[in-house]
């Protein structure tokens, strides 16, 4: 297991260019697992387009728990392996795996138990919750899948293996593609299920997905082993996890809350600003794919190196790739920076939305590069076991500098003011990110419990 795609040995830019590409295909499928179930689900009117909107805070809480537990298992895996801990890297896998199913069947008997309430908290109205239920439903029985598929994917990224959950996830997202309309409109056998359709079609995409991961993880890699019941082995593996996943989680959920803030700042003052900020997220977030995928590579190259006792090759691996996404994102601003007006004129055609859509797309993506590198030192902090600093920046980040930098600029220059406030808070983040990543160190305080200590030391309860 140990060194298999050469992220101990061969040179840091190929290794993470070869990781980093599979990665922009994962996230691209992603990206478009979402668009297609909402431009099949728009097609059946606007109320069943809203009941999918009141979804969305349910399935991110859940999906940002998934990713939390991934981020733990990526960072935890990767050190053992590169320690040469293979054996108990397998049973970590496998405590790791069966957390995050009782976690996830919980709060899936929870929001089924709770749906009512919970749904007419967010504010849907009783029309829309026989709606919302056909969705939720199935989607709540097949969440768990979907958690172990994510969580399994992890662990085969933390062997450096990018490829093969980039492919998974391709496959999933191409099923889901053929099963919605089928299911949605009842084309051809298939009966008409209109939003419960769109929940089966996801679901079954996610059981191909898991029986794939389970093939790879199980047989083909033998990555997970079982061992005996043990209270010490599980509370030490999933103290080790929620260490990392905890934080994880919360980031993941802050970015979203921090930019609901901001559309109701700018709701204050123009719809057509929230329509065009809108409008700047979903581009954003195609423009920093490249950012993300590095970033997911960094934690399994840094966490195996720093395992190996390679702790200069993990620093060189983050300050190159922060390095080349500051100049990466900076080219890349130059054709927006020319081609704003047409880029703005494939969202909208309202010609308020298009002046403020302009005005983003020549100013934000300037400090795009510094942003690409928050990203990559916030990641690369949970690979150095030190998740609370990735929290803690990012709390400062959006809630010590943005929120009231944007609110002063709201107040003073108006929305102009607002969005002008995001970009500075990130070439500020930026210039922090560099100098924290030439310091960041291993915490002297990671060390193992006796428990973890006994299980290094005489690794035979597991694997029997």
């Amino acid at each position: 297991m140990r060194d298999r795609h050469g992220l101990l040995s061969q040179p840091i830019g190929r290794v993470l260019l070869n990781m980093s590409l599979p990665n922009m295909l994962g996230i691209l499928t992603v990206l478009g697992f979402n668009l297609v179930d909402t431009f099949f689900v728009s097609r059946l009117g606007t109320d069943a387009l809203a009941a999918i909107s009141f979804t969305f805070p349910i399935t991110l809480v859940i999906i940002s728990i998934a990713i939390g537990i991934g981020a733990g298992v990526s960072t935890n895996l990767g050190r053992l392996i590169g320690g040469g801990h293979a054996p108990l890297a397998k049973v970590f896998l496998h405590d790791a795996l069966l957390l995050s199913f009782v976690i996830t069947v919980m709060l899936s008997l929870l929001g089924s138990i709770l749906f009512v309430p919970l749904f007419s908290l967010l504010g849907a109205s009783e029309s829309l919750l026989p709606l919302i239920h056909q969705y939720m439903q199935p989607w709540f029985i097949g969440v768990p899948l979907l958690v172990l598929q994510m969580v399994g994917n992890q662990g085969l990224k933390a062997t450096g293996d990018t490829t093969s959950p980039a492919k998974i996830l391709s496959l999933a997202a191409l099923i889901n593609l053929l099963l919605d309309p089928l299911l949605i409109f009842g084309i051809g056998p298939f009966p008409r299920l209109e939003l419960q359709g769109a929940a089966i079609a996801t679901v079954l995409s996610w059981v191909v997905a898991l029986m794939l991961s389970g093939y790879l993880i199980i047989i083909k890699r033998k990555l997970l082993s079982t061992a005996r019941f043990c209270v010490a082995r599980y509370r030490a593996n999933w103290r080790r996890l929620a260490h990392i996943a905890q934080p994880a989680a919360i980031m993941n959920l802050i970015n979203p809350l921090a930019n609901a803030v901001i559309m109701a700042l700018l709701a204050r003052m123009d719809h057509t600003a929230v329509a065009a900020f809108g409008a700047g997220t979903r581009l954003e977030s195609v423009m920093l794919i490249v950012a993300m995928a590095l970033s997911s590579s960094v934690v399994p190259f840094v966490a195996q190196n720093l395992g190996a006792g390679q702790p200069e090759r993990a620093r060189r691996a983050v300050l190159l790739s922060i390095r080349f996404v500051l100049v990466f994102q900076t080219l890349l601003y130059l054709p927006l920076m020319y081609f704003a007006t047409p880029i703005a004129g494939l969202f909208s055609d309202d010609p308020q939305v298009l002046t403020w859509l302009t005005f983003y797309i020549q100013y934000l993506p300037l400090a795009y590069g510094p942003l690409g590198m928050v990203i990559i030192v916030a990641t690369a902090l949970n690979a150095y076991h030190r998740p609370m600093a990735s929290l803690g920046f990012n709390l400062v980040r959006l809630f010590v500098l943005m929120l009231p930098l944007a609110a002063i600029g709201a107040y003073c220059w108006g929305i102009k003011g607002l969005l002008l406030a995001l970009p500075l808070t990130n070439l500020i983040a930026g210039i922090s990110c560099y100098f924290i990543a030439l310091k960041v160190k291993e915490p002297k305080d990671l060390k193992h419990t006796p428990e973890e200590d006994a299980m290094l030391q005489s690794e035979q309860i597991i694997g029997k």
